[in-house]
């Protein structure tokens, strides 16, 4: 008799046929629940192989499977130090590649006005045959009046006209073909490089707030002006009693009252000009040692009476001739600006540059903001900084955004983009969590020092009459919010709005927005204050529930929704989800590279400027999942995506979250890679941070 446990080969093959019973799918509450983007299922794929740390021999295959295929994109590696960096641009001037603008802009080596003396190279042979092949499409300049200012080294040179060659009468200015503003002039450049910039409105708020600079001063030698100084250890010199451009270095000394009584770092010998002057003795008692009979005493009590009264009327006369020199407006003096029901795209870092703003912009945005520079960089007139206040035309509702730890340094800055830029509103933030800006005592820093935020708010407030605004976020502690204490002491310092970033700063990103508190802070704040709320606003439904939840709230700042998916504006103004095709977006990214060829240059270093920026972009929009592919709309800002197919092969690259990836969707708009290209993201896509950064 057969064992009944034993199976014949043709059973075994029945069963082999027969599928396995399936895991039980989860639901789309489920996955809701557990922060990942219910994608409907025909759409599901397996996640990408990924090297293992721990498994060598995977790690060699998937190189060697990178080097084998030739269509795939360079591997991402790691950044290249300061170091080998300079010392690559070095050996790139000194190549034919580096030719002379004048030279390529005419054809014409005599063109160059340094002939010999000229660092770049006049080898115009030598240059068009190292010169890579030009790009596909029309050269940007190429709508606006003149020619090329790129000429020869412009990578789409083959479509230039045979005038274009030529050289127009007179310089070219780019900015203006451009549309740009608010560029850095020259003569102010060179008057900040040699700390010669005067700032008498700011001075003059500084002394009447009693906010001179406290460092240890001495008089330069060799100069007659008595009011010009220099600060010891920075070597940073200021003509206005204060240490100006230094004053968030790391060595640098404190140059507000609250710093020398929070941190205890007054110095015994500070001379200081707003101090009351020293009891002025009268000439008796300068010259009398003998001793003093009675009469003679109350003589010199009257006299010490007669002195004190006159300094005090001669203190009194002074601060009234600075209060005429910056008398501090009412709000309703100032220039009014409304954000109520406005779309306001907030500052941001690395992204949100003049290109990326102007496609914002297309696609329904009101208020821009450029991404938040450093005072002390201003002050210091690094060109890098500066570029970071540019404005282009379309932008008709525009504000800068600045960042300083001290009230002299935020008022001098405050002031100098009054007079040299056209800005509508200026932003100090006073959220930004980045351990580098808080470690000098600006950004969230300035949370736990309220004193000095109302110094550095009514000193820069009083310096000029533009709209001032602030950012904010809930507090410094996860679970001490403070901002609600002081919500009601905000305006009167001189904001005219306040932005709330619903998290703290130890939070990051990590948990989803406190909108509670900040309609909690809507309530609370004067009329004369509007208050924004910003966190997680990712479509037309989370937009119009913040509005309906607190009509207190004047509106809501759009930041990382506005990276992962531009078209938001649309969304909200248009009422509706924009189910957005591929070749849809393909087309904005299109605008971008345009706009980024425009400001950054069609030549070869323009070119790979606008690859790098592009990519920093593409590191967010891979975030996106469209519209049909989900089960529940909308997407949520925190969801996790899974790993899926597109409608398309083009749909399908542009959810992928591989820096390959990305740069093959760079190749399609602006050409191969360069040789040895490499890309590492600068924001890491993941936003939680350790506890003790907090």
């Amino acid at each position: 008799m057969e064992d009944p446990n034993v199976l014949d080969n043709t059973s075994k093959d029945v069963l082999a046929e027969v599928p396995a019973p399936a895991k039980s799918q989860p639901s789309a509450e489920e996955l809701v629940a557990k922060a990942i983007a219910p994608v409907k299922r025909e759409f599901l794929r397996p996640p990408p192989l990924r090297a293992c740390d721990g498994n060598n021999n995977n790690k060699a295959d998937d190189k060697a499977s990178v080097q084998n295929d030739g269509a795939s994109a360079p591997i991402l590696k790691e950044k290249k130090s300061k170091r080998q960096q300079k010392r690559e641009r070095r050996q790139e001037q000194k190549s034919a590649l580096h030719i002379c603008p004048e030279v390529a802009k005419s054809g014409k080596v005599s063109s160059c006005p340094y002939n010999e003396k000229c660092r770049f190279s006049h080898d115009l042979e030598a240059f068009k045959a190292q010169k890579p092949d030009d790009l596909e499409g029309m050269c940007p300049f190429l709508s606006s009046a003149g020619p090329c200012p790129y000429g020869l080294a412009c990578r789409f040179a083959g479509t230039h006209k045979d005038d274009n060659v030529e050289v127009a009468s007179g310089p070219i200015d780019r900015d203006k073909r451009s549309g740009e503003m608010n560029a850095l002039k020259k003569d102010v450049q060179k008057l900040l490089w040699k700390n010669k910039m005067k700032f008498p409105k700011a001075d003059a708020a500084l002394k009447f707030l009693g906010l001179v600079g406290q460092g240890k001063k001495k008089k330069i030698e060799g100069n007659n002006d008595d009011d010009q100084i220099v600060v010891n250890g920075s070597g940073a010199v200021d003509g206005n009693g204060c240490c100006g451009a230094t004053a968030d270095s790391s060595n640098g000394v404190d140059c507000s009252t609250e710093f020398l009584e929070e941190d205890k770092l007054g110095e015994a010998d500070v001379a200081d000009e707003l101090r009351p002057p020293k009891k002025t003795k009268c000439s008796i008692d300068e010259t009398s040692l003998m001793p003093l009979d009675n009469d003679q005493i109350h003589h010199e009590k009257d006299m010490d009476k007669s002195c004190k009264q006159s300094d005090s009327e001669t203190i009194i006369e002074n601060i009234a001739e600075d209060n005429d020199k910056c008398l501090k407006l009412h709000p309703r003096e100032k220039k009014l600006i409304d954000f109520r029901e406005k779309l306001y795209l907030a500052p941001l870092t690395t992204v949100g540059n003049l290109p990326y703003r102007r496609v914002c912009k297309f696609l329904g945005a009101d208020v821009t903001c450029g991404e938040m520079a450093m005072c002390t960089n201003l002050l210091q007139g690094q060109a890098s900084e500066w570029a970071l206040l540019r404005r282009h035309s379309s932008e008709d509702f525009f504000g800068v955004q600045i960042c300083g730890a001290y009230p002299d340094t935020v008022a001098r800055t405050v002031e100098l983009i009054d007079q040299h830029c056209t800005v509508d509103f200026i932003d100090v933030n006073m959220g930004c969590p980045i351990d580098i800006v808080v470690n000098k005592g600006a950004g969230s820093a300035l949370l736990t020092k309220p004193m000095r935020m109302k110094s550095v708010i009514d000193a820069s407030s009083r310096a000029v009459d533009t709209t001032l605004t602030i950012k904010v976020r809930t507090g410094y502690f996860e679970g001490k919010n403070r901002i609600d204490s002081l919500i009601q002491d905000i305006g009167n310092w001189g904001a005219t709005a306040v932005t709330i970033h619903g998290r703290t700063r130890q939070q990051r990103y990590s948990k989803l927005a406190d909108w509670e508190y900040i309609y909690k802070c809507a309530r609370a704040a004067p009329s004369s204050l509007q208050v924004l709320g910003n966190g997680d606003v990712f479509s037309y439904l989370d937009w119009n529930n913040h509005k309906s939840d607190c009509p207190e709230l004047s509106t809501c700042m759009i930041a990382r929704g506005a990276l992962i998916k531009p078209w938001i504006f649309t969304e909200i103004k248009e009422q509706r989800h924009w189910d957005i095709t591929s070749g849809e977006r393909l087309n904005i990214l299109k605008d971008y590279v345009r706009f980024g060829l425009e400001h950054w240059g069609s030549d070869s270093k323009g070119v790979e400027t606008t690859r790098h920026f592009l990519l920093e972009w593409l590191s967010y929009t891979c975030r996106y999942i469209p519209v049909g592919l989900l089960d529940v709309i909308p997407q949520r800002i925190n969801w996790r995506p899974p790993s899926y197919f597109g409608r398309d092969d083009l749909e399908t690259l542009m959810a992928s979250d591989s820096a390959a990836d990305w740069i093959r969707i760079s190749e399609m708009l602006l050409g191969k890679v360069p040789s040895g290209f490499t890309f590492a993201p600068k924001h890491k896509s993941n936003a939680y941070d350790r506890a003790e950064n907090g």
